[in-house]
């Protein structure tokens, strides 16, 4: 067990946020390396998010009047009511706009400003006419035709069980577990327990096997971001102990199950978690806080038993030994996979091999694995707080 020094990971997020505008936030990588001022992105949704579940905790109110400062920013209301959201495109059918979504119920539930509510609906309209695969699960992307992503599934599901248990009276819910039953069906390998990145629908993807429709390998952090996704919509549904929700539980604890199978000696858990040793495999960041929030915050709510909770611990002090560093009194987190993905068509380099994980940048500081570390360090505050 290694000692992690709380005060400096709490000056950390601060520094995080006192560095950072609504148009330049230092934790989007991604924009920065392209030039860009931050818009609407998932990115920043995760960030913001990560924000919020800490000032639940702390209850210090920097943390959520940072996080209304920069929604309030984007979200723009004209003289008659109409709501816009900066960057923010529907027609793009991108899943990933819908993550940000999330922290648009907090806030408005938190500070009472109706512009939240309004650009809620807006996304909510989005979920709703989202395209979808013959299965009946959601598209991706408008550039990714029916394509399931395990990603896709937290950027969107839990905040469409949220949405429809606060402000529909849960008319839509079955939809959201076929949605996940569909993803369990057919994208989970029985041998390992292990969800395969990607399916398309139509097997036309360069990417894609031709028999199955699945992509060739599994990637850690969208296996985080589905085990998330299945923590959070438990979490937000409004029907908890139904056959549904028990199911959707019982897919949950496998998953843990099988990740079990897989955490390295050192807590963490490998990109391309199946293959430790091989090659330019490395333990990295952000699929591994995931994992550790997915386990601890589980345990807490009781979902899972206290040997998971043990395993989330180990690997939120894992990331910590390994790749938060300090250098003259400046704290990053490296080891995070900048961004992997399948396609398109165009960017056939991006074939979802081995190779190809290996090839993504590794950077520090971005809010993919930033924003995780906070949610797992938020967990492991309240366990060592509870002792």
């Amino acid at each position: 067990m290694i000692q992690v020094d709380t005060a400096v990971i709490d000056t950390y997020i601060e520094q995080l946020m006192t560095k950072s505008t609504a148009e330049i936030p230092v934790w989007n990588i991604e924009k920065a390396r392209a030039g860009k001022k931050s818009g609407w992105d998932y990115i920043d949704g995760c960030m913001i998010l990560s924000l919020l579940e800490f000032y639940d905790t702390t209850k210090d109110k920097k943390y959520l009047n940072f996080s209304d400062y920069y929604e309030d920013f984007r979200i723009k209301e004209d003289e008659n009511g109409n709501v816009t959201i900066i960057g923010y495109k529907k027609d793009t059918w991108n899943l990933d706009e819908v993550n940000g979504a999330k922290n648009l119920i907090t806030l408005y539930e938190l500070t009472g400003k109706e512009k939240y509510k309004k650009a809620a609906d807006l996304i909510y309209s989005q979920v709703i006419e989202q395209p979808r695969t013959k299965e009946g699960n959601f598209w991706h992307k408008k550039i990714y035709p029916d394509q399931i992503w395990l990603d896709g599934l937290y950027m969107a599901l839990p905040y469409y069980m949220e949405y429809e248990v606060k402000f529909n009276d849960s008319k839509n819910i079955d939809d959201i577990y076929k949605q996940f039953f569909n993803v369990y069906d057919i994208m989970r390998n029985k041998e390992t327990g292990l969800y395969y990145h990607a399916y398309d629908s139509s097997r036309k993807s360069f990417w894609c096997s031709k028999e199955t429709g699945l992509s060739q390998n599994y990637w850690l952090r969208s296996l985080g971001w589905y085990s998330m996704a299945l923590l959070d919509t438990l979490t937000k549904a409004g029907d908890k102990g139904s056959d549904n929700w028990n199911k959707l539980k019982n897919i949950y604890i496998e998953l843990m199950d099988s990740m079990l199978k897989y955490q390295d000696e050192s807590g963490m858990w490998y990109q391309v978690p199946n293959f430790p040793g091989k090659g330019k495999n490395y333990l990295e960041t952000s699929g591994s806080a995931i994992m550790s929030y997915a386990l601890t915050k589980g345990a807490r709510l009781g979902f899972l038993s206290e040997k998971y909770r043990e395993a989330g611990v180990k690997a939120f002090e894992g990331i910590c030994s390994k790749y938060l560093k300090t250098d003259k009194g400046n704290m990053s987190l490296g080891g995070i996979c900048l961004v992997a993905g399948l396609g398109p068509e165009t960017n056939t380099r991006r074939d979802g091999s081995f190779d190809y994980y290996m090839s993504e940048p590794i950077v520090q500081d971005d809010a993919k694995g930033v924003g995780p570390f906070i949610l797992a360090y938020n967990e492991y505050k309240i366990i060592k707080s509870s002792k």
